[in-house]
């Protein structure tokens, strides 16, 4: 009777294990991805358009002050800087670079008149000739424009 107990014990054992095994194995198929799935996922990263990849904004550290001339008089102008890049490489490349890209900002800025600065067009105008330029010095440096937007955070004419 004592031998039936342990036989029976031993069976249910078993069969406890053998359940156990099967629904650990069929949750693990299901979850784990497949090497399909993996290799997808690995060139949808490495091929990701420039809009999908995050945008990072680099703060120049200090606002560019120079002179204009006008008809009347010359004034003082004060524009802050940032720069829209997107991507960890691009950010790291514009902080590199910073020190070359605020020369070429400010001899950008430095040929702009008052009659320019006055009128919104006119800073949209700036605006666009220093990302021009901003992105020309870059694809010199390392054949990619890096910036995709030049923006003006704080501008004051006196």
């Amino acid at each position: 009777m004592m031998a039936r107990n342990r036989k029976k014990t031993i069976v249910i054992s078993l069969v406890i294990l053998l359940v156990s095994v099967v629904i650990g194995g069929g949750i693990w198929f299901f979850t784990t991805p497949s090497a399909e799935a993996k290799a997808a996922e690995v060139g949808s990263t490495s091929t990701q358009s420039p809009l999908k990849m995050s945008a990072y904004y680099i703060v120049l550290p200090e606002p560019f002050i120079f002179n204009v001339s006008g008809k009347e008089r010359d004034r003082v102008v004060q524009i802050k800087v940032q720069l829209m890049v997107r991507g960890e490489q691009n950010e790291a490349l514009a902080k590199k670079h910073v020190p070359l890209v605020e020369s070429v900002l400010l001899q950008t800025f430095a040929a702009a008149t008052v009659e320019q600065l006055r009128q919104p067009q006119g800073r949209e105008q700036l605006r666009q000739q220093a990302l021009t330029t901003v992105q020309a010095t870059m694809n010199k440096m390392t054949n990619m424009p890096v910036v995709e937007r030049v923006l003006f955070t704080g501008f004051v004419m006196q």
